[in-house]
């Protein structure tokens, strides 16, 4: 791998003072915003932090005012609605340092996945990102992170090397596999408010681009196209990672005319080796039917967010999902009748994401991520302005409802969407490790004072 001359990467913003706001200063609701715009978050102050002390300071405010915490990068995670306490906004956070040699990123807690693509890429290095480059590092790896190359990989939270943790006290500790055992094993895919992370260490994969992208097929083929997934799936090596969506994109201009205002399919693939191998695994795909858009090229990693195409801007919207064990024709049959063609249906994408290889893999360090034994994820997704907020639930609680015979009664937490329950999220993960969750979530933070993530 060949190095250039400056040894390492570092991105840091121009200093900025910590910010306290109040509900009457000017920028309260810009820095209350987050990505999903059907969530409220309305707390009685919000700490524009720049750093882990003013984090700890925030949070030894809160504590002496009797003050729940809740923390916020870019506000993609999480269905818990925000209407009181202290908001820490940790977006100004951008220290971002890659270390080529010895194959890691360091960053803060208001980094987002594009950051590190971009300043890994000159070192032929990539970081396990999910679909969306825009998605805050820290939030999608405490929730395990299953992205693009997951297949290939693992778990983003199983490459996880050290966090610096703010506790419920106010005090920042170092955490890794020999400092704080218990809280490294429950922050990687545990997604537990034991206190707020404000830099995570991770390894980089030695991958500078990939045989991918999308293919579009129409509507009209979803019965020959699903039913060619399954099966095809099942013959793929783990260098391969794919999911197949059917969209239902809006009529606006933006969207390329073969795909407005009608349904349409999206194969996602992803392999990590040379390009003949990746089109011949590839073929029976291609061949099950005509596409209107063949995109899957050598594509540098840089572009990895082409392969989803996941939006970039803020939006109202709903999601939820469940793992499959498995995706016989009878679920096939099963998800055209509740979301194939002919079905009037108010959600943006039903996706069936393959997991197993390396997602099924405990790391050589054990992390709490759940659902490693799940063949698929699936997931519904909706856009969700008030006066569709109760259609789209429907909707979308019926496509899962129908798939419910495959399932493996689990889920991803990352995929939890409003279903914010302790028995809904309990779901995420085996009984044992819920139980270890709640107890460290109990002796760690006994006052409850972080109000965010899940196990409580």
């Amino acid at each position: 791998m060949s190095i250039p001359e400056d040894p390492k990467v570092h991105v840091a913003p121009a200093p900025l003072p910590a910010r306290a706001l109040l509900p009457t200063n000017e920028d309260y609701d810009r820095a209350c915003l987050g990505f999903n715009l059907a969530l409220t978050k309305r707390p009685q102050m919000v700490v524009m932090a720049r750093n882990t002390d003013d984090v700890a300071a925030a949070v030894k405010h809160a504590g002496a005012a009797g003050m729940k915490v809740s923390v916020q990068a870019t506000g993609h995670g999480g269905g818990v609605q925000v209407t009181d306490g202290l908001l820490v906004n940790t977006s100004r956070m951008q220290s971002l340092t890659v270390d080529p040699h010895a194959m890691t990123a360091r960053v803060g807690a208001g980094v987002m996945w594009r950051e590190v693509i971009e300043a890994a890429a000159p070192y032929g290095l990539a970081p396990l990102n999910g679909s969306s480059p825009s998605v805050g590092v820290v939030g999608l790896t405490l929730g395990g992170g299953m992205g693009p190359m997951g297949r290939t990989f693992g778990f983003a939270a199983d490459h996880v090397l050290r966090l610096r943790l703010v506790t419920a006290e106010g005090a920042v500790i170092e955490v890794d596999a020999e400092h704080e055992p218990e809280l490294f094993w429950a922050l990687r895919g545990g997604k537990c408010s034991v206190g707020i992370v404000t830099e995570l260490e991770f390894a980089l994969m030695e991958v500078a681009d990939y045989y991918g992208g999308a293919i579009f097929y129409p509507g009209s083929a979803a019965e020959a196209v699903l039913n060619a997934f399954g099966p095809w799936a099942a013959t793929l090596p783990q260098q391969a990672s794919t999911s197949l969506a059917l969209l239902r994109l809006p009529d606006w201009d933006e969207v390329p005319e073969p795909l407005r205002g009608r349904l349409s399919l999206s194969l996602r693939y992803v392999f990590v080796g040379d390009d003949e191998s990746g089109a011949a695994l590839l073929g029976p795909m291609r061949a099950a039917a005509s596409p209107l858009f063949d995109l899957v090229a050598r594509t540098p990693y840089t572009a990895i967010g082409s392969v989803h195409q996941d939006p970039e801007g803020p939006l109202p919207g709903w999601d939820r999902g469940q793992l499959l064990r498995e995706l016989p024709p009878e679920a096939v049959e099963t998800l055209l009748a509740a979301a194939g063609p002919g079905v009037d249906l108010p959600l943006i994408m039903v996706e069936v994401r393959m997991m197993g290889g390396a997602l099924a893999r405990p790391p050589q360090v054990p992390n709490a991520v759940g659902g490693r034994h799940a063949a698929f994820s699936l997931e519904v997704v909706g856009a969700c302005p008030p006066p569709m907020k109760e259609a789209v639930t429907a909707a979308g609680n019926a496509v899962l409802a129908a798939l419910e015979p495959w399932s493996t009664g689990g889920t991803l937490i990352n995929f939890q969407g409003d279903a914010t329950s302790p028995q809904a999220v309990s779901h995420a993960w085996p009984e044992p490790t819920w139980a270890r969750l709640q107890e460290l979530k109990h002796r760690r933070d006994p006052e409850g004072r972080f109000a965010f993530g899940y196990p409580a």
